[in-house]
């Protein structure tokens, strides 16, 4: 899952939705003096990793990636999903998405003190370009694919991966609708059980 599916799946909480954000950015162990509930979200992101890619839906995504982007097939579909949720928007969404993302943007600002340093760099990008609305475009998706392959310090095949979400359109939203309402009844298991 990507930016947008973390938000959503953390539920209501700030806390959740603040660590479901910054999840990407926080590898290893927790950073010291992290609020209890912002790290309770960041846990939150990794089991909902972690239930994606074990879940038949996404493994099945995986697999209709090409050969020659299999390694990356996990993010490409992150993305794919953060793009069918962003156009599907109205069915999951209790709030259009304009609002939730202008939500979560000003909620990062918010704490961005506490927001690891690539992310903290990030927001303002992020936030100008509105580059969570905006997955509701494959284009939009696609270019945010060719961005992260300019981050990544390895070569890698993402660069034009948007073509993938084209070539078998289809088949990656039927996986998308299998997967998200596990996704969601999973994240709130998780959330009651803490």
């Amino acid at each position: 899952m990507n930016f947008l599916a973390h938000a959503f799946l953390a539920g209501d909480s700030p806390a959740d939705q603040l660590g479901g954000l910054i999840g990407d950015f926080v590898k290893g162990p927790l950073p010291a003096g992290l609020p209890p509930d912002v790290a309770a979200g960041v846990r939150l992101h990794r089991q909902i990793d972690v239930f994606a890619d074990t879940h038949p839906a996404f493994i099945r995504s995986r697999a209709r990636v090409s050969t020659g982007r299999r390694r990356v097939a996990g993010v490409m579909v992150d993305m794919f999903y953060d793009h069918f949720l962003a156009h599907h928007w109205s069915r999951f969404g209790d709030e259009p998405l304009d609002v939730f993302t202008a939500r979560m943007y000003r909620l990062m600002d918010s704490h961005a003190a506490m927001l690891p340093p690539r992310l903290r760099e990030l927001l303002p990008r992020i936030a100008g370009a509105d580059w969570f609305g905006s997955y509701r475009a494959v284009d939009a998706t696609s270019q945010a694919l060719d961005r992260i392959a300019l981050r990544l310090r390895r070569e890698n095949p993402l660069v034009g991966g948007g073509a993938e979400l084209v070539g078998d359109y289809a088949g990656f939203e039927a996986d998308f609708f299998a997967f998200i309402p596990d996704a969601q009844r999973y994240a709130e298991s998780c959330r009651l059980q803490r």
